[in-house]
């Protein structure tokens, strides 16, 4: 399901432990690490499709956690061409994505890897919430820096110091400033406004401290998009 410009709706998750560290997967036989992520289906909203990609990611249902805010608007990102099935390439363009900062309501044994035959990640980690955006493939960082920056005012206890946000971000220079609280009205869901807080090819195996590794994950996915070869970091 793409828009008219060619790109496929989707939802990103930042979810954070109690120390307001945010949850870090590898994905499968890569040394890529990312925040889940998924395509919208169709008939679906955005915080439907978060709650199924969360599950299917990660193994949390909506009692596990707390929707604390999600992004104002799309933030859109372009797929280079070699990371594109050949049949796709010209009409497919890259994602739009709505993202959600979740607060984890459950405990670490909740999450599961293998909630589903199709994992997306093998290894994860609770990380600083300004992760270093190296490991991450870089047609994805500019979309990071945007949605932790818009994000970034609902997080409990977060330091906000300068010093520690430019340790951690690229190109902080050309960051956002974050989004003052929309007022509620018809438009609203599409706003960054703070959520009901109710509880509703390679295996790198160097894992950073912390990390946790599911060796039993056997299948490689793709990017959950039809669009794309399941290589795409």
């Amino acid at each position: 399901m793409l828009d008219r410009d060619g790109f496929r709706p989707n939802v990103g998750i930042v979810l954070l432990n109690q120390r307001s560290q945010v949850f870090w997967g590898k994905r499968i036989r890569t040394h890529s690490w990312q925040f889940p992520q998924g395509g919208i289906d169709r008939g679906e909203n955005p915080e439907q499709a978060m709650f199924r990609e969360l599950h299917e990611e990660v193994g949390l249902f909506p009692q596990h956690v707390q929707v604390l805010a999600r992004t104002r608007d799309w933030l859109r990102y372009e797929v280079p061409d070699r990371f594109i099935r050949r049949d796709a390439r010209g009409h497919y363009k890259g994602q739009k994505q709505i993202w959600f900062l979740l607060q984890l309501v459950g405990h670490d044994w909740d999450l599961n890897l293998r909630a589903t035959d199709h994992p997306e990640f093998d290894a994860w980690r609770w990380n600083d919430y300004w992760v270093p955006l190296d490991v991450v493939v870089e047609f994805k960082r500019g979309v990071y820096e945007m949605a932790l920056t818009e994000l970034s005012r609902f997080v409990p206890r977060f330091d906000e110091r300068p010093d520690i946000r430019n340790r951690y971000l690229r190109g902080s220079g050309n960051l956002r400033e974050p989004l003052v609280p929309a007022q509620p009205g018809p438009d609203a869901g599409m706003q960054a406004v703070p959520m009901p807080r109710s509880a509703g090819g390679r295996v790198y195996m160097e894992l950073p401290p912390g990390a946790s590794f599911d060796p039993d994950t056997q299948t490689a996915r793709g990017a959950g998009d039809p669009g794309v070869l399941a290589k795409e970091p």
